[in-house]
């Protein structure tokens, strides 16, 4: 019985192995900002390795990937945000589009999320 269950388990693992997903880079990505105070919302284009100041935030993104069989489906940014103010680092990793909480910026005013990644100069 428990052979059974190791074989099952190796199985299982290594299908959900050959399932990874394979990416595409992108060529930047399309950014949405939320000032919480105003209730301004705007949508950005950044270049990968391209830093813009919204507020007294520094936002840079340095990379983004998208599932290559549905560049449309879904992006991953790999991002930085730093309070130029305080000259502390608020946010470094990835940020999902399909989960936005998932790794989210964590401000008292503004929201970053991404929304898809750039695929093409246009």
């Amino acid at each position: 019985m428990i052979r059974a269950l190791a074989v099952m388990s190796i199985a299982l693992a290594g299908s959900a192995a050959a399932q990874a997903v394979q990416t595409g880079n992108g060529l930047g990505a399309v950014l949405r900002t939320l000032d919480k105070t105003s209730g301004e919302v705007i949508d950005v284009e950044m270049g990968l390795g391209q830093t813009m100041a919204y507020g007294p935030l520094q936002i840079t993104l340095h990379e983004c990937r998208y599932p290559a069989n549905n560049p449309s489906g879904d992006a991953f940014a790999l991002m930085q945000i730093v309070d130029a103010r305080a000259v502390t680092e608020l946010f470094s990793g990835w940020m999902v589009a399909s989960s936005p909480a998932l790794n989210a910026l964590e401000h008292r005013r503004y929201d970053v999320w991404v929304l898809r990644c750039r695929t093409s100069d246009n």
